[in-house]
């Protein structure tokens, strides 16, 4: 399972994303994941020399084997988004079209989301 992950900051330029980017990459390779890359846009413009487009403040997350290494990731996440404060930020997580978006929910409402996201992915 591939989780599609999407982050942003009040106020961050591209650099300040990308670097926040790699803050949460680093806290999520220490989970039970395949594998955790930026996430690909797509092939580059006709022409180009890069090999694929990243897009800034995204990561793709390929998941193992536990069954609660979804509710993990997501806890995780959540972590990193109460380090933020108070820097207002929000993440967005997919999965086959399913999203779930954290930001300015009370931490009540969150668990509710959460569970409820978690609930249809495993």
């Amino acid at each position: 399972m591939n989780l599609r992950v999407h982050l942003a900051e009040r106020g961050a330029d591209a650099e300040r994303l990308d670097q926040v980017t790699g803050y949460l990459r680093q806290d999520l390779l220490q989970l039970d994941v395949r594998e955790v890359t930026a996430l690909r846009t797509g092939p580059p413009p006709e022409g180009s020399r890069a090999l694929d487009v990243a897009t800034v403040g995204g990561l793709l997350v390929t998941l193992g084997q536990s069954t609660t290494a979804l509710q993990t990731i997501v806890t995780a996440i959540r972590s990193w988004l109460q380090r933020g404060t108070p820097v207002q930020r929000a993440v967005r997580v997919e999965i086959d079209g399913d999203v779930l978006e954290l930001a300015d929910a009370s931490s009540e409402e969150q668990d509710k989301l959460v569970a409820l996201f978690v609930g249809r992915h495993t």
